[in-house]
């Protein structure tokens, strides 16, 4: 079985989201693939995903309740095939610490309508629409990453 983690800085925004919609996306494609997600940062490890993401996914049919954030831990690049960051800055981190064999690479280069080296924008700061433009870009990246995997 493949699996595949989601990364972000803290684990309460964007990379939860992400986990919940490529979760859904690959059961409906029917591909058995173990999905999760972590932050490169361990401040909010145990906590529950951020109320605006949770009530964002709510609204567009998706269920986060379940998720507590936790730190991504460097053992996880030999039992993860592909490790998907929200932007460069945790990109850079990751790779500090990767093996050369690990499979990482930003979320959104999975979504062919995104510029390259496009970003999932960080929500936190802002307000609820951020956490939409959020929402819409990964679930069109989790289409492409859900491609990617029936195709290998």
């Amino acid at each position: 079985m493949k699996r595949v983690c989601l990364v972000c800085m803290g684990n309460i925004c964007r990379s939860p989201m992400a986990e919940v919609v490529l979760r859904r996306t690959l059961a409906e494609r029917g591909l058995d693939v173990e999905v999760d997600s972590a932050g490169t940062g361990g401040w909010h490890a145990g906590e529950p995903m951020d109320e605006r993401a949770l009530a964002t996914l709510a609204d567009h049919g998706y269920d986060g309740s379940s998720h507590r954030a936790r730190q991504f831990d460097r053992a996880w690049f030999a039992e993860r095939d592909l490790i998907l960051v929200m932007d460069r800055d945790n990109l850079r981190a990751l790779l500090r610490i990767a093996p050369p064999e690990a499979d990482v690479r930003l979320l959104r280069s999975f979504d062919p309508a995104a510029p390259e080296g496009a970003e999932v924008p960080d929500p936190y700061y802002g307000g609820r629409e951020g956490f939409v433009e959020v929402l819409r870009m990964v679930e069109a990246a989790c289409e492409g990453v859900a491609k990617h995997l029936e195709d290998h």
